[in-house]
């Protein structure tokens, strides 16, 4: 497969998971939360609902700077520079970005549950999305390991005639 269509496919990627996203963040976690409360009696938990849409809201900011980095990579990857340190440097940014949200959304369960504002399925189920999200982290930071050793080795290519 070309480099071109490689950085192709992977915008048309990034753009998915942005239109994905938005449908969560706009659509889903609204129905999820704001349903329940609602339907919840008296209405005695009502008052969670923009605390929870607040506390998810914010999980979306660091998904967004890291696709901002990915569409850089993926930019950077259908100029040929597949392997680079820039490429290296964006990819351990991105899986920071994740594992720092995957620990602010997994802390913010755990807040919520002292609270008396979560329930402990709720936080159970929460354990799927954070063991995804830190394989989504660690998968980014194996990729950016390999990356900098390819440039590595591509650098000390070049150098040799």
């Amino acid at each position: 497969m070309k480099q071109k269509t490689l950085a192709l496919l992977l915008k048309i990627a990034i753009i998915s998971v942005l239109i994905c996203m938005g449908l969560v963040y706009c659509w889903i976690v609204p129905e999820v939360f704001g349903r329940p409360l609602a339907e919840a009696g008296d209405g005695e938990f009502a008052y969670l609902f923009p605390v929870w849409l607040t506390l998810i809201s914010i999980t979306a900011l660091p998904v967004l700077a890291a696709l901002v980095l990915a569409w850089i990579v993926a930019h950077n990857i259908g100029n040929g520079r597949s392997f680079c340190m820039a490429n290296a440097k964006l990819l351990a940014a991105i899986a920071i970005l994740i594992g720092a949200d995957v620990l602010y959304f997994f802390i913010a369960n755990v807040v919520m549950m002292f609270c008396n504002a979560n329930h402990p399925g709720v936080l159970l189920m929460s354990l799927i999305v954070c063991v995804v999200g830190t394989a989504m982290a660690v998968a980014a930071a194996a990729l950016s390991h390999f990356i900098r050793k390819a440039a590595e080795l591509q650098e000390q290519s070049d150098l040799t005639i």
